[in-house]
């Protein structure tokens, strides 16, 4: 099965380090975001699940939970946590789900769905694919997706930053710029004409072109 953006995100059951969990009853009201790791014990994962431990208050005052998900089972999960914690300073404090059957992975189309076989036996590469982040809206609709290779440690800073402009724009009519980040100017979207755009920013705007105005990110 395909995703896009503004499909719902597959619900599912499953083991993970901290009890089973149906994920759409785990997020409740609020936001999530759902990482993948394509093995336990690999060198670049360690790295990013001991810094989002270190975001993790970051993200809750945001009302966003984290989750994340590797392709071994959940008592290799907890093995793991102790060496994550070891080397990066921060004991993984979010649930990592097990998929050991594959079926997280394909449900989410990060393996074929006709991919055969467990975790077992299995390697980094074959699962190179598993390497996506999925932020999940309070409509448990996916937000964003990103997949990423093996070699490059993903950028949970940009996460952060995304997630605070989606929180933004979800609540007021504008658009965040490139390279945005949190207490910057926004963008007016063009949904909203100048007369009502009067009304919302009495201060004014600063019109660059019809179709692109500025003005102080709004509280």
């Amino acid at each position: 099965m395909s995703l896009r953006i503004n499909d719902e995100a597959p619900n599912f059951t499953a083991d993970t380090t901290q009890g089973q969990i149906n994920l759409h009853d785990w997020i409740g009201d609020g936001w999530a975001v759902l990482f993948s790791h394509p093995k336990d014990f690999t060198p670049v994962c360690t790295t990013e699940l001991g810094y989002m431990a270190g975001l993790a208050a970051e993200f809750a005052q945001r009302n966003c939970k984290i989750i994340g998900l590797s392709v071994d089972p959940v008592e290799n999960h907890k093995e793991w946590s102790k060496d994550i914690e070891e080397t990066q300073g921060h004991a993984v404090n979010y649930p990592m789900i097990g998929d050991p059957n594959l079926d997280i992975a394909k449900l989410y189309n990060m393996l074929p769905a006709d991919e055969g076989g467990t975790s077992e036996g299995r390697t980094a590469m074959n699962n190179a694919t598993v390497r996506s982040v999925f932020i999940i809206g309070p409509d448990k609709k996916i937000k964003l997706m990103l997949t990423y290779p093996m070699t490059t440690g993903r950028n949970f800073d940009e996460i952060l930053r995304v997630l605070d402009s989606m929180q933004l724009t979800a609540k007021h009519k504008v658009a965040t710029p490139v390279n945005w980040k949190n207490g910057e100017d926004v963008i007016i979207v063009p949904a909203v004409s100048d007369e009502e755009a009067a009304e919302k920013y009495p201060e004014g705007w600063k019109t660059i072109k019809p179709y692109l105005r500025v003005v102080k990110q709004p509280q």
